[in-house]
């Protein structure tokens, strides 16, 4: 069974292709995007633990 790890990352607007981008590379996978408490909306990932 897999197990997971989840990680919630704010999106800067004007960089958010960026950060998904090294995120992905380094195993994680996009969950959702929700608004935020601020203007930059929030993201939800995960990734099998190792």
């Amino acid at each position: 069974m897999t197990t997971w790890e989840y990680a919630t990352i704010p999106l800067l607007i004007h960089n958010t292709k960026a950060i998904l981008d090294q995120w992905g590379a380094d195993g994680w996978e996009l969950v959702q995007v929700v608004p935020g408490p601020t203007q930059n909306p929030v993201a939800y990932l995960k990734r099998p633990k190792a």
